[in-house]
């Protein structure tokens, strides 16, 4: 099995561990191969977030401009003027240079959803050589919805109607035949906020959308490290998506090295408990099963 959603940097200002943003030295994607296959990964599918890199930011726009919360806004835009120190290109060259060297790597990209600019985005992405993209969705208009900072509008929306308006843009997603994978496809949680009664509809209509599209969704541990504290996604969601015919991938979201593939037999063993046999890995961008 593969970890396919694995970042070369952290995110936040530099605090000079490893290679500074956007630096990509020798021996760097070697060291999450090692520690991947360490822990059985068979390929390493490297996914940097489109948002941190200044060419996205023509395509995207700056989403957060406009918002009638203009205390987001501003948080919104500070996050940025930190995160968006990575370059696209740099990025691209680095993966295709150690595919080319002949490591086991994929070339992968995370793909931040905003209706209205997924098709400028896709424009910017269609000259490289992508094996596969996973979409996310972190912001809700001006939003921040896994940020620790803006955590409060939780209470200020409300608890059901924050997870209403994620699940919207999650769905669409997921309807868009945008991006192949789904990634961390319940990241409401992440704060640690969870409804009284388990949203059964919204995962529902989520499931379904994605087995209509086609789209694949990533058993993801990196929850286990996040005040949510389980994985991406909940246990019922999944079965839902395997009841769908959704195929999955399994990942770790690591940011460091030693993080790779890490807890990959927990993915597994979900996955397994409610009926799925095979995953799916990419090549230029089309799905190949393997067993799980």
């Amino acid at each position: 099995m593969g970890d396919h959603h694995v970042h070369l940097h952290p995110h936040g200002p530099y605090q000079g561990i490893g290679p500074k943003p956007g630096v990509y030295p020798a021996g760097h994607i070697e060291a999450f191969v090692e520690h991947g296959f360490a822990r059985g990964a068979d390929e390493i599918g490297f996914t940097e977030h489109l948002y941190r890199c200044v060419e996205a930011g023509d395509p995207l726009g700056e989403w957060w401009k406009g918002s009638p919360t203009q205390d987001l806004a501003e948080l919104t835009a500070q996050h940025i003027e930190v995160e968006r120190v990575l370059s696209l290109e740099r990025y691209v060259e680095a993966v295709v240079d150690a595919k080319d060297r002949g490591l086991p790597v994929l070339l992968g990209l995370e793909v931040d959803f905003f209706p209205d600019t997924i098709g400028p985005v896709l424009d910017l992405l269609a000259p490289y050589p992508f094996d596969f993209l996973i979409g996310s969705v972190h912001w809700i208009g001006a939003w921040g919805i896994d940020l620790p900072e803006q955590v409060y509008e939780f209470d200020r929306r409300g608890h059901r109607q924050a997870y209403e308006d994620y699940f919207a843009l999650e769905t669409e997603l997921a309807a868009s035949g945008a991006v192949d994978v789904l990634a961390h496809c319940d990241a409401a949680k992440k704060r640690g906020v969870y409804l009284d009664e388990m949203p059964h509809d919204l995962y529902e209509t989520l499931a379904a959308a994605a087995g209509r599209s086609g789209v694949a969704v990533e058993v993801s541990t990196a929850g286990l490290y996040q005040p949510a504290a389980e994985m991406y996604p909940k246990v019922d969601l999944l079965k839902r998506f395997h009841d769908h015919g959704v195929p999955i991938t399994i990942s770790s979201d690591a940011h460091f090295p030693e993080d790779c593939g890490r807890d990959r037999d927990l993915a597994r063993d979900m996955a397994r408990s409610v009926g799925y046999k095979t995953r799916v890995t990419f090549r230029n961008r089309v799905p190949q099963n393997r067993p799980l």
